[in-house]
């Protein structure tokens, strides 16, 4: 996963900071609420009907056990008790007192983590596949990408104001894990007849109470060209989206009322600007980024071996087998299996874990996954890299913690 440097700490220490002072400003009189919108938005804070809610980004839903345990702290000491994972990835806490907001995004500075841009009419967090880098159907990895773009999108002067919240999706595989058409921008990565990426570019996806499957705006896109090509999208939306009616502002209608072929036309003179420029990418940057996605230190394993012993385990257990055919997914790895942590327990509100869940959830993460978790879109949390001879073990410790419902959406 992408590790922070010196500068990207500095950041968000510097962040913290400046958001205190804008905190104390307001609760002083001195900030109007309008005023105070804005700011709190860009800090992913919501005023709700009976509480602030903090939304935490957690890019392409990917982070550690020591984030974990911190986000557990938090939840024990500045909400009730829970956190709730929501359907793009991120965490949510919806129950923190306004004054102690900078405390909490301190906190999370302190591991890395941070609420930019998961709020306001900004790119909010980038997503893709829960099984990015492990999937045995995966083209090619994902999530370099997602951090191109998460990093070229993230405090962007250009499209901090948008008329309406823009999200993005990275989708590497034929079965669409990241809904990638149900987003404002998709992008489908894929291969040339040369092995070279590229990428098919949709606009205009998404849910809501107008829903709408996202066009073909661009095929076989050069992988040097993402950025700019994605810049052009948004500086075309910027410009002539509806900023009037907020129901009537997502890039989904821009795209209807133009028509597909005109939104292309607009899109491609846009590019004619930016194509070349000094946002296209080359191999020292991208290789740069994925250098920190290498894959973890796998032992050779007997997957023949593996999968007789899940099956002697499957007989002697029914819940277990139950278990592995609705919460398993397949690994490229040999030996090596993929799981699902369901946070649908009886009486629980589906994406809710508990402070003692995570901190144990991170004990577990170390011990059978390399440290390492995801969320999911439909609300889990996922062990990408667990050895088939752990999974009964696991099985049985996750039952402990109410978190092995076979039921994971």
């Amino acid at each position: 996963m992408y590790r922070y440097d010196a500068t990207d700490k500095q950041i968000l220490s510097e962040r913290v900071t400046q958001f205190r002072d804008q905190t104390k400003r307001f609760l002083a009189g001195e900030l109007s609420d309008n005023e105070f919108l804005p700011l709190r938005l860009q800090n992913g804070l919501y005023i709700q009907r009976l509480a602030p809610m903090l939304r935490v980004a957690v890019p392409y839903g990917l982070y550690n056990s020591t984030q974990m345990r911190q986000l557990a702290h938090i939840a024990r000491h500045y909400d009730k008790g829970y956190a709730h994972v929501s359907t793009r990835q991120n965490f949510q806490f919806n129950w923190p007192h306004l004054e102690d907001v900078p405390d909490i995004l301190a906190d999370l500075a302190q591991v890395d983590m941070h609420a930019i841009q998961t709020s306001g009419n900004c790119v909010r967090n980038i997503t893709t596949d829960q099984y990015a880098g492990v999937a045995a159907d995966e083209i090619e990895d994902p999530r370099p990408w997602c951090e191109l773009l998460r990093q070229w999108s993230t405090f962007h002067p250009e499209f901090a104001l948008l008329p309406r919240k823009f999200k993005i999706a990275v989708c590497a595989t034929r079965d669409d894990r990241a809904a990638f058409q149900f987003h404002d921008i998709g992008v489908e990565l894929k291969h040339d007849s040369s092995g070279q990426t590229q990428f098919d570019i949709y606009a205009g996806g998404g849910l809501g109470r107008t829903p709408v499957i996202a066009q073909l705006i661009r095929a076989d896109l050069p992988w040097q060209h993402l950025l700019t090509y994605i810049e052009a999208i948004l500086r075309v939306y910027n410009m002539h989206g509806n900023r009037e009616n907020k129901f009537k502002a997502r890039i989904k209608i821009l795209v209807r009322a133009l028509g597909v072929e005109a939104f292309r036309e607009k899109v491609e003179k846009e590019w004619d600007y930016l194509r070349g420029g000094e946002n296209t990418l080359d191999s020292a940057a991208v290789d740069y980024v994925k250098r920190h996605f290498v894959a973890p230190d796998y032992e050779q394993l007997d997957d023949s071996s593996a999968n007789r012993e899940l099956a002697s385990q499957r007989m002697e257990s029914p819940e277990f087998g139950r278990w592995l055919d609705k919460n398993i997914h397949a690994h490229r790895q040999p030996g090596y299996a993929v799981v699902n942590l369901a946070l649908k327990p009886t009486g629980i509100s589906p994406g809710d874990i508990s402070d003692s869940q995570m901190d144990q959830v991170a004990d577990l993460a170390d011990e059978y996954s390399f440290g390492e978790m995801r969320n999911t879109h439909n609300q889990n949390i996922v062990f990408a890299d667990v050895k088939k001879s752990d999974l009964y073990a696991l099985w049985q410790a996750l039952t402990g913690l109410r978190l092995a419902t076979p039921n994971l959406g």
